[in-house]
């Protein structure tokens, strides 16, 4: 599930480095970093990788905890990631 919903948001944003963890398959955390997200509001770049995501959450997935970043935004924060 994890690799098919990393999938579905590069997909979406084909530039995205995408970073998913669950610990039940039914709850979801992902991390999307992408060049895309640049000027965009962030409501607007959920809103992106949530509308990739619509099956699976019609099927399958409960809860998506999401973080989207510009690259930028990634530098900032990637050492809280372990990354």
């Amino acid at each position: 599930m994890v690799e098919s919903i990393r999938q579905a948001i590069v997909a979406a944003v084909p530039d995205a480095i995408v970073h998913v963890a669950t610990p039940d398959n039914t709850h979801f955390e992902a991390v999307v970093v992408s060049t895309t997200f640049e000027d965009m509001p962030l409501v607007r770049q959920h809103q992106v990788v949530m509308k990739a995501l619509k099956t699976h959450f019609d099927e399958s997935v409960h809860a998506l905890q999401l973080k989207t970043l510009t690259p930028a935004g990634w530098e900032a924060v990637k050492d809280q990631y372990n990354a």
